[in-house]
């Protein structure tokens, strides 16, 4: 905000509340503005946020609007998280918390197998690991760095199928991370192979569902799923159905499609083999701190007419 309050040129109106803006007064307050933060106007489109799929990209390339998002400065945090999450579904940390904060703790002895689950890190006598990435952009690639420390032995990954293989970076992060291969694979092999799955593919038609029932029924039992992209790209149904009738160890979820409309029926938040947290993966101060300030910069570029810091490409929409 400092951003374009410095700005002279711009005269700002600003929503006073630190909640989701009342639609009346947007309407009332709209008319004749040159850019909007993340809504359609008659110059700019400035989104917070990585995804642009909620932007209807053919129209914004047909009234001549640019397009900016934010990617980058959030990677490391959502990075961070995924890790966070395939740690806390194949440790059972959603049982084991509600264990102490339902009084329980008295009531369990101890056993030597009580909640215990699959090792994300590598052991003498478990000295192979296998993750898979569904998606192997910048955040995906991240996460690897992140899963490194923990002897990931193996780095499986599926992208876009008319993307050619790149060879080339595939064999430098395995020199650089010391693993034993870095392999692109179709989605079954890597349902079958691995131990953990990320899935960090955007959003839209092409990946809608990507994770269904076939899928889930491959993966290893001792298998974990975490999704810090985006909800559509999981069956919420044959998730659920993969953890009710154990088909796979534990999920790990910072998205469920049709969010935020996830309430306590919801048939995942009721497997308590599945993590579920309300779409906080770039929620660190410092983080969107930064994505503000980009998001200011795009709108700013984009309503004098200078170049966006991150702009997205429409060509392909015109």
């Amino acid at each position: 905000m400092s951003l374009l309050k410095a700005t002279p040129e711009l005269d700002l109106v600003v929503w006073p509340h630190d909640r989701g803006c009342d639609r009346t007064w947007l309407l009332d307050n709209v008319p004749g503005s040159s850019g909007l933060v993340v809504m359609l106007t008659d110059k700019t489109v400035s989104t917070m946020s990585v995804g642009y799929e909620h932007i209807d990209l053919k129209a914004a390339a047909q009234r001549g609007l640019k397009v900016g998002y934010t990617p980058d400065v959030l990677t490391d945090a959502v990075a961070d998280l995924s890790v966070m999450l395939a740690l806390m579904a194949s440790r059972n940390i959603g049982i084991a918390t509600a264990v102490v904060r339902e009084g329980q703790w008295p009531n369990r002895p101890w056993s030597p197998f009580a909640l215990c689950g699959p090792q994300l890190s590598t052991i003498a006598s478990s000295p192979t690991r296998k993750v898979g990435f569904v998606g192997f952009g910048r955040i995906a690639q991240a996460t690897l760095a992140r899963l490194v420390p923990f002897g990931i032995t193996h780095c499986l990954y599926s992208s876009n199928p008319s993307s050619p293989t790149n060879h080339e970076r595939d064999a430098e992060l395995a020199k650089a991370y010391k693993l034993q291969s870095v392999t692109k694979v179709n989605v079954d092999e890597l349902a079958r192979e691995s131990d953990f799955i990320f899935v960090l593919a955007p959003g839209g038609p092409d990946t809608y569902h990507i994770i269904n029932e076939n899928f889930l029924k491959q993966m290893k039992r001792t298998g974990i799923l975490v999704n810090a992209s985006r909800g559509t790209l999981v069956d919420s149904d044959a998730l659920a159905k993969a953890l009710r009738e154990g088909w796979i160890w534990g999920a790990g979820l910072d998205v469920v499609e049709g969010e935020p409309n996830v309430t306590i029926g919801h048939p995942l938040v009721k497997e308590p083999r599945c993590i579920i947290i309300p779409h906080v993966g770039s929620a660190t101060l410092e983080t969107r701190t930064a994505m503000a300030v980009r998001v200011a910069q795009n709108l700013i570029a984009g309503v004098l007419g200078g170049h966006m810091p991150a702009q997205v490409d429409l060509s392909g929409y015109r």
